[in-house]
C-alpha cells in the first residue's frame, strides 16, 4: 500500500479541482490510499475579493511574510506519505500567502522533510520564478522535488488579465462582457489533468520517480514560453522595488498602492506589448542559448 498526500489552497475551487482530477488514478487504485489537507488561514482572504483587499496583500504576497495557518489534522502530521502532490496558485508572481504561510510554518517540515514531491500550479500564465521560490522552500524543509505541472491559462496574455480580474472581484466563472472567453485553467485541460496523474502514479507504484517529470513534460505537463519568462523576470524586478517601497513607508501605504495600481495596468496593456513586439523580433537572434538553457531550467526540476 502507498500512501500519497494531497495538498492544495483554493478559494474559487479552480485548485481543488485540479487537485481531485489529478488524484484521480490514485484515488481508483486500491494499492494506493490517498488523503488530502487544504491548507486554511486563520484569517480567511475573501472571494470574490475588492480591489482594496487585492492590491493592499501586494507587498506581503511578494516578500513572502507569512501568516497564521490552521495546523493540519494529527494523522497527517503522524503518517510518513510514500508522495506529496502539493497544488500552488500565483499571486504577485509568488507563491499566494497561504502556501507561502503553509511552507514556513513548522508543519511544513513535519509532512514534508525526505519526502518526495510533486508540485502543480494553476496560474493565469506566469509561473516560473514562483516555482523556483516554491523549490527553494520546499529545499528548506528538507523535500525531494521529483516533479512538476503547470497549468495555466491558454489564451493570450491581454485577454486572460481581463476575464481573470472579472473572475476574481465578481466570484463568478464567466465570459466577460458577454463575448470573452471563459477565465482560468479551461475544463479540458482540468478533466485531462488526470493523464498526469496515470503517470504519477505509474512512477509511485515502481517506487522509482527519475524519469517521472521527463515523462511529464512529454505529456504536455509543462509549457515553456520565453516572452512570459522574460516578463517575469522584468516584474518580478520591479515588484521588489514596489513592495520594498511600500513596507518601508507604511504611513504612505495607501497612497503608494494606489501608484502601484496605475503602474501594473500601465506594465501589462503599455510595456509589456512594446517588450513582446521587441523580443519577437530579436530573441531568435540575440537569445538561442538562454532560451534553450531556460527552457532546461523550467521544464525539468
Amino acid at each position: 500500500m502507498k500512501d500519497v498526500l494531497v495538498i492544495y489552497y483554493s478559494q474559487s475551487g479552480q485548485l481543488e479541482d485540479i487537485a481531485r482530477s489529478i488524484s484521480k488514478p490514485m484515488l481508483e487504485d486500491e494499492q494506493v490510499q490517498v488523503d488530502y489537507y487544504e491548507i486554511k488561514m486563520l484569517d480567511a482572504f475573501p472571494f470574490p475579493w475588492t480591489g482594496d483587499v487585492f492590491f493592499n496583500v501586494f507587498p506581503e504576497t511578494f516578500q513572502q511574510i507569512p501568516q497564521a495557518v490552521h495546523p493540519p489534522p494529527s494523522y497527517i502530521l503522524e503518517k510518513q506519505y510514500d508522495l506529496i502532490l502539493f497544488h500552488y496558485q500565483v499571486w504577485y508572481l509568488s507563491p499566494s500567502i497561504p502556501i507561502n504561510s503553509f511552507l514556513k510554518s513548522p508543519y511544513a517540515t513535519a509532512i514534508l522533510k525526505d519526502r518526495p514531491v510533486v508540485t502543480i500550479s494553476g496560474s493565469r500564465n506566469m509561473w516560473a520564478k514562483a516555482q523556483d521560490k516554491v523549490k527553494a522552500l520546499l529545499l528548506a524543509n528538507g523535500a525531494t522535488l521529483v516533479g512538476n505541472i503547470a497549468l495555466t491559462d491558454r489564451h493570450y496574455n491581454l485577454v486572460s488579465v481581463v476575464t481573470i480580474v472579472d473572475w476574481l472581484f465578481s466570484g463568478i466563472k464567466r465570459r466577460a462582457f458577454g463575448f470573452f472567453p471563459l477565465p482560468g485553467v479551461s475544463d479540458a485541460d482540468i478533466s485531462g489533468a488526470s493523464r498526469y496523474g496515470e503517470i504519477i502514479n505509474h512512477s509511485l507504484k515502481n517506487g522509482n520517480f527519475e524519469y517521472l517529470q521527463a515523462a511529464l513534460v512529454a505529456a504536455g505537463a509543462v509549457d515553456f514560453k520565453f516572452f512570459l519568462v522574460s516578463m517575469d523576470k522584468k516584474g518580478n524586478r520591479m515588484f521588489q522595488i514596489w513592495s520594498t517601497l511600500i513596507l518601508k513607508n507604511p504611513e504612505k501605504r495607501k497612497f503608494l498602492i494606489t501608484c502601484f495600481q496605475y503602474y501594473v495596468l500601465f506594465a501589462l496593456y503599455i510595456v509589456s506589448p512594446i517588450v513582446f513586439l521587441i523580443e519577437l523580433v530579436l530573441y531568435p537572434l540575440l537569445y538561442f542559448i538562454k532560451i534553450r538553457k531556460e527552457k532546461t531550467h523550467y521544464q525539468g526540476v
